[in-house]
C-alpha cells in the first residue's frame, strides 16, 4: 500500500486527499486513540495486560449475546473498541493505521467513519448469531470491513491512479483478507464470524460507494448518505431478525 501512496500523486484527482501524501489522518488517529484509551482504562481497573478476564471485557463494552441482543444493543458499537490483550490491540491498531490511512484518503472522512462503524456493527451481529454465549471484542470486524470497502472501491471506482498501482494494492488487500480468514479458522478464540460479517458489509458498501468517488462533491455527499442510511436500515433489520431467532429458540 505504500507503493500506491507514492505513485498516486502524479494524477489530477477529484477524490478528497488522494493526491496529498501528507494528508492528516484525523479519523484514523482518533479511532486508534480511542482504542488505546479503552485498553489503558482496562489496565487501570486491574485487567491483565495479555489476557483480561471476560468480566472486565464485558464491563468495558464487550459484546455478549444475552446483553447485546436484548437489553444493551449499544454493545454492537462499543465492542469494537475493547481488546483482549496487548498483542490483540497491537495487531489491530497496526492494521487500522495501514488500511484506515488509505481509506481516509479515498473516501470522505465521514463516509469512512460511518463505513467503519457499520462494518463493526455487522461483525458484532454475525458474532452474536454464531457465538451467542461468547464475549466478542476487538476492532478486527470493522478493519476487515474497511479492507472489503477498499477492494470494491479500487476495483470498481475508476480512480485516477496507475493501473499497476491499483492492482498491486488489490493483491495486498486480498492477501490480507484471505490469510487472516484462514488464520482465524485455525487459531481458537478468533471470531471469524465477526470478520466475515464486517468484510461482506465492506464489500457491499464499497461497491455502492465506488460509483460516486469521482463525481462532484455535492452529488457524492448525497449518494454516500443514501447508501449508508440504506445499509443502516438493513443492519437494523438484521438485528431484529437475529434477536427473533433466539427468542424463538428460547421459547
Amino acid at each position: 500500500m505504500a507503493r500506491f501512496g507514492r505513485e498516486e500523486g502524479t494524477y489530477v484527482n477529484p477524490v478528497p486527499r488522494l493526491t496529498d501524501p501528507n494528508a492528516k489522518l484525523y479519523v484514523t488517529t482518533g479511532l486508534l486513540a480511542l482504542n488505546v484509551i479503552v485498553y489503558l482504562a482496562m489496565l487501570f481497573e486491574g485487567g491483565s495486560i495479555t489476557d483480561p478476564s471476560g468480566e472486565i471485557l464485558v464491563r468495558f463494552g464487550g459484546s455478549w449475546g444475552p446483553y447485546t441482543l436484548f437489553t444493551q444493543p449499544w454493545r454492537l458499537l462499543t465492542y469494537n473498541f475493547v481488546h483482549g490483550g496487548i498483542i490483540h490491540i497491537g495487531f489491530n491498531m497496526w492494521c487500522l493505521w495501514d488500511l484506515g490511512g488509505l481509506a481516509e484518503r479515498i473516501f470522505d472522512r465521514w463516509v469512512y467513519l460511518l463505513t467503519y462503524l457499520c462494518c463493526g456493527v455487522a461483525g458484532g451481529l454475525a458474532a452474536s448469531l454464531f457465538s451467542f454465549g461468547g464475549v466478542t471484542v476487538g476492532a478486527s470486524g470493522a478493519i476487515f470491513g474497511i479492507a472489503g470497502a477498499l477492494i470494491s472501491a479500487l476495483y470498481l471506482g475508476k480512480l485516477p491512479v496507475a493501473r499497476h498501482a491499483i492492482q498491486s494494492t488489490l493483491r495486498s488487500l486480498v492477501f490480507f483478507a484471505g490469510y487472516n480468514l484462514v488464520f482465524g479458522m485455525i487459531v481458537p478464540h478468533i471470531s471469524n464470524s465477526a470478520h466475515m460479517g464486517g468484510f461482506i458489509t465492506g464489500i457491499v458498501l464499497g461497491a455502492v460507494l465506488a460509483r460516486s468517488l469521482t463525481i462532484p462533491s455535492s452529488q457524492r455527499q448525497v449518494w454516500s448518505l443514501a447508501a449508508i442510511a440504506g445499509y443502516s436500515l438493513v443492519l437494523l433489520g438484521g438485528f431484529f431478525f437475529v434477536r427473533s431467532l433466539f427468542i424463538r429458540f428460547a421459547g
